[in-house]
């Protein structure tokens, strides 16, 4: 079984209409968290599922997540308040593996929260592409620009930075650069789009997958996906497998 903390609330801020990041102070958990793996959080005594959110950042001893309040158990979250405690299992879940040199970054929708800490714990230059459906669902654009080489916005009406999918920046980039991988986290249609880019270039990708989660230790299976392996296929676990599998794994 994973580690369960107790994590005191230092601070709950709104970044976009129901969109919130939240930091909790812990320092053993800080300690031992990873890019690309997930909290997996008890939002009050009336919710038996806790709800799993992916880690955006660590500074220190602060560990930093951030929520779209959609649910019940989000909602709640968003209105949690500095000094509370809040009971949480983790970290969960496999992270990305750090390649050396260049990489590409891409994040969309709530998959960009999880890229920073991702882009923040590379070894070599970091190029980020971060994707939204319009200028106010905008976030963390300071906090990339901060600490990546290049950072490139995209939004689906063309109210921010480049109009259109994520896609279009990323294939520009390796039709001109030279990558060691592309690491992304997003809705499952632009990783599938990301991952055939990359076969196309010859690239190395890791994605990591959104899927709903009960348990988030593997029991449950409810969160299964297929995937093929030497050519064997079978279904993994998104919670304990992943949620960050080799592009090339998944049966998209």
């Amino acid at each position: 079984m994973p580690d369960k903390y107790t994590c005191e609330i230092i601070a709950n801020k709104k970044l976009a209409d129901n969109v919130f990041t939240i930091a909790v102070s812990n320092k053993e958990l800080a300690a031992v968290a990873c890019p690309g793996q997930f909290l997996h959080i008890k939002c009050g005594d009336a919710r038996l599922l806790r709800r799993p959110i992916s880690i955006c950042d660590i500074r220190g001893a602060t560990v930093i997540f951030v929520i779209e309040a959609v649910g019940e158990g989000t909602r709640w979250l968003s209105n949690s308040r500095s000094g509370q405690k809040l009971d949480i299992l983790g970290p969960l879940g496999n992270g990305f593996s750090m390649p050396e040199g260049r990489i590409i970054a891409i994040g969309g929708g709530m998959g960009v929260p999880p890229m920073l800490l991702t882009a923040k714990s590379a070894i070599g230059d970091v190029t980020a592409i971060i994707g939204f459906r319009n200028k106010e669902r905008v976030i963390l654009k300071n906090e990339f620009s901060s600490i990546c080489n290049e950072v490139y916005i995209t939004t689906d009406d063309g109210s921010f930075g480049l109009r259109g999918p994520v896609t279009a920046p990323l294939q520009e980039l390796l039709e001109i650069g030279e990558y060691s991988a592309v690491l992304a986290c997003g809705p499952r249609a632009m990783l599938s789009a990301v991952t055939v880019l990359c076969r196309l270039h010859g690239v190395p990708c890791q994605v990591s997958l959104e899927e709903r989660m009960a348990c988030g230790v593997g029991a449950c299976l409810t969160c299964v996906c297929a995937t093929v392996s030497d050519g064997d296929k079978r279904m993994s676990r998104v919670c304990r497998d992943g949620p960050v599998f080799n592009a090339g794994e998944v049966v998209w």
